[in-house]
């Protein structure tokens, strides 16, 4: 089970060494994670066996991977059972790893398999950290063709809603920037819509990029899709980027899942254009990754690049995502529920 305890705290493990053995722990959790303890040559055998044999902090349950080595997904289990889910992608000159910060998710998007479960708990700050420093180790040692040899880019687009667990996905950021030396900018956090959670995040001291799951484009729908928008509106999510955006010098991006029959139409198109124009906002298209719980659907490809051209045709600057991993259940929550329906055969 991936928990990396805080870097101020590694000195309490190591009872009875110098102090600088911690920060040589530091340096192997932190600036250049490893997967097995044996690895980290300059501490002494006594210090290596100890760590490992209590305090290592990776174990995987589930391990898949596709294209070609470029996805790479991983299921570790907490020992009070929590699963967190975790996605590699792997592109020319970036690897992009995808984290969860919750177990389970509260929000109840339809379309979501993680909300089919509902919430669980809030996952610790070194449970969420775990995460990047497990993906470095398997990256140096298992490189992606094309792609970097560490993590050049976080994304808060797993299991969970990140401004629901403020407070460990702040400190998350914290070790992401200041301890493992992350540039914010190729941080995202992504939300579908915690307005309280924005503008704190608004006001902190780094410039991370602010992603709004939107989905629809009027109230009526989105609240079937996304059922925190009986709380906080359109009108008011808008309102929170333009001051996130303001604040931070920072475009906003607004991803927008699209789904068969439901927001692929010619006129939500539009609409999503004209937000998009008046919020200066980047626009991610990312066509539906079947979920087994969910009942909607994947359009057709012919429908994608529609909707996507009608959004280009009125103004918008809009991508076409790459939906990666379909047949090892890379959306959120997927594995979960292959690895669940297993144990129950």
């Amino acid at each position: 089970m991936p928990y990396l305890t805080a870097p101020e705290e590694l000195e309490d493990l190591l009872p009875g060494e110098p102090a600088f053995r911690a920060n040589q722990l530091k340096q192997w959790l932190y600036q250049h994670p490893v997967l097995d303890p044996t690895e980290m040559t300059n501490l002494p055998a006594r210090v290596r066996e100890a760590f490992g044999s209590n305090h290592w902090p990776f174990s995987v349950e589930v391990e898949q991977s596709s294209d070609r080595g470029r996805t790479r997904k991983w299921l570790f289990r907490a020992p009070d059972g929590a699963a967190i889910e975790t996605v590699l992608m792997g592109y020319p000159r970036r690897a992009t790893l995808c984290i969860s910060s919750q177990a389970g998710c509260a929000m109840r998007c339809t379309f979501c398999a993680t909300g089919q479960f509902g919430f669980e708990r809030h996952l610790e700050a070194g449970e969420i950290t775990a995460q990047v420093a497990f993906a470095m180790a398997s990256l140096s040692k298992q490189p992606m063709e094309g792609s970097p040899l560490r993590v050049s880019n976080v994304v808060f687009m797993g299991m969970g809603e990140p401004l629901a667990n403020y407070a460990n996905v702040r400190e998350t950021l914290r070790r992401l920037i200041e301890v493992m030396g992350m540039s914010a900018r190729a941080i995202t956090v992504s939300t579908v819509g915690v307005v309280p959670g924005i503008d704190r995040l608004a006001a902190e001291p780094w410039p991370v990029t602010l992603a709004l799951s939107l989905h629809a484009a009027d109230d009526h729908l989105r609240q079937s899709l996304v059922p925190l928008n009986a709380r906080y509106p359109i009108d008011d999510l808008l309102a929170a980027v333009r001051r996130f955006a303001a604040g931070k010098g920072r475009r906003v991006t607004l991803e927008w899942t699209l789904m068969d029959g439901v927001n692929d139409t010619p006129e939500q198109a539009r609409a999503l254009a004209s937000i998009a124009r008046k919020i200066r906002a980047h626009v991610n298209v990312i066509p539906m990754n079947p979920t087994p719980l969910a009942p909607q659907k994947r359009p057709p490809d012919r429908r994608i690049r529609q909707f996507v051209d009608e959004v280009r045709r009125h103004g918008a600057n809009v991508t076409l995502r790459d939906t990666r991993g379909t047949e090892i259940d890379a959306a959120c929550g997927q594995l979960r529920v292959r690895s669940a329906a297993a144990s129950e055969e």
